[in-house]
């Protein structure tokens, strides 16, 4: 049976974040989860001076790790885009544009919108989807699949709304 090149890189991707995913939660590593969301209130623990509060007590620790992986991601997707060439800074994206106009404004009020309600979510949800999703399905938890499908319902159903004129 001979794989096509997207296969390929599907099953080599899976792979790595499988071992990621292993690693990470070894006990002699980091004995946590993957996740990305307590890098966030752990930064700005460290902007605002709140080191001293309870929670910032209770995310410290991972806090401090979470915040090297969201900074490796950025710099390796940087990395990415620049070696393949595919880097353009811009406010709006073509997508954007097309479907709902070419205002920086709009772009930026929706992009925190939409990041202040992602944050708040996960942290309500005392973790992040990449989290709940990533970490928690290699553990067969049932409600990480309850939850991966209500994300991927919710993402089909909100960008066919969202992105209907393109």
């Amino acid at each position: 049976m001979k794989l096509n090149s997207s296969t390929k890189r599907a099953l080599w991707i899976g792979a790595a974040i499988g071992l990621l995913n292993v690693a990470i939660t070894n006990i002699d590593i980091s004995n946590r989860p993957i996740g990305a969301s307590t890098s966030y209130p752990y930064i700005s623990g460290l902007v605002f001076d709140l080191q001293s509060s309870t929670y910032f007590k209770l995310i410290d620790v991972p806090g401090s790790w979470e915040m090297w992986f969201v900074l490796g991601g950025f710099i390796g997707s940087l990395c990415i885009a620049i070696w393949t060439k595919k880097f353009k800074l811009r406010s709006v994206p073509e997508l954007w544009a097309r479907c709902q106009g070419k205002s920086s404004i709009k772009r930026l009020a929706y992009s925190f919108l939409g990041g202040f309600v992602l944050i708040l979510g996960a942290r309500i949800a005392d973790g992040c989807a990449s989290g709940h999703i990533l970490s928690e399905n290699m553990e067969m938890a049932v409600s990480s699949f309850v939850f991966a499908i209500c994300v991927a319902l919710s993402y089909f159903i909100f960008t066919k709304y969202f992105y209907k004129k393109g």
